[in-house]
C-alpha cells in the first residue's frame, strides 16, 4: 500500500510538472516532449487505478500516434517562435478570463465536494465485480448509455475541430483544379492532332 501510495504520488507530480512546462517552454519540441512524458506518467495513474484499459488507449494512441505527430509536424515546419510571440499579449485578457473561468468551476466542484461528500457519492456508478465485467465492458456499458450524449457532444466537437483545420489550411491561389464539364466536352480532334512525318523531316 505505501508502494503505491508512492507511485501515486511519483507519478502525479511528474505528470503536473510535465503539464506545466507544455505551455511554458520555449521549444516547440521540447513541449511536445514533455506532452508525451504527462501522457506515460498518466497511463501509470490508469494503472495504479486498474484501468489497464485506459493506460494501453493512452499510450498507443496518444503517444504512439498524436504526439509523435505532432513532433513531427513542429520539426517539419519552420516555426518563427518570435513571430509567434508578437501577439501573445493581445490574447492575454482573453486567455487570462477563460483562465479564471476554470478555476472558479474547479473551485466549486471541489468545495461541493468538501461540504456535501453525498455528492462524490452520487457521482460515482455502481463498480462492477471485475471477475464477471471486464472494466474494457464497464468504460462502454457507461459510454453508450449513460453518457451518450456527452460522447455524441465530444465527438461533434472533434468534427468542428477537423472542419476548421481544413479550412483554414486550404489555399485556392497556387492549386490547379479539374473542370470536369470542360474534360468531359473535349472532343478528340481538340485534344490529338496527327501528322504525317516525311523521313528525314521533323515536326
Amino acid at each position: 500500500m505505501i508502494i503505491q501510495t508512492l507511485a501515486f504520488y511519483v507519478f502525479a507530480a511528474i505528470t503536473v510538472a510535465s503539464a506545466v512546462m507544455v505551455i511554458s517552454a520555449r521549444n516547440p519540441v521540447h513541449s511536445v516532449l514533455f506532452l508525451i512524458l504527462a501522457f506515460f506518467n498518466s497511463a501509470g495513474l490508469f494503472v495504479l487505478l486498474g484501468a489497464e484499459f485506459l493506460a494501453m488507449v493512452l499510450v498507443v494512441v496518444y503517444v504512439g500516434a498524436v504526439a509523435v505527430l505532432f513532433l513531427f509536424v513542429v520539426m517539419m515546419l519552420d516555426i518563427n517562435i518570435t513571430e509567434l510571440r508578437q501577439g501573445f499579449l493581445q490574447y492575454l485578457p482573453i486567455g487570462g478570463l477563460i483562465g479564471l473561468i476554470l478555476l472558479i468551476e474547479l473551485i466549486l466542484v471541489g468545495g461541493g465536494w468538501v461540504l456535501h461528500p453525498e455528492l462524490f457519492g452520487a457521482a460515482q456508478a455502481p463498480m462492477p465485480n471485475p471477475a464477471i465485467r471486464s472494466n474494457t465492458a464497464a468504460i462502454g456499458d457507461l459510454m453508450y448509455t449513460r453518457y451518450v450524449f456527452l460522447f455524441q457532444g465530444a465527438g461533434m466537437v472533434l468534427l468542428i475541430a477537423m472542419i476548421g483545420a481544413i479550412v483554414l489550411t486550404l489555399r485556392h491561389r497556387t492549386v490547379r483544379r479539374q473542370v470536369i464539364r470542360d474534360q468531359v466536352a473535349r472532343r478528340p480532334e481538340d485534344a490529338v492532332e496527327v501528322r504525317k512525318v516525311r523521313p528525314g523531316e521533323g515536326i
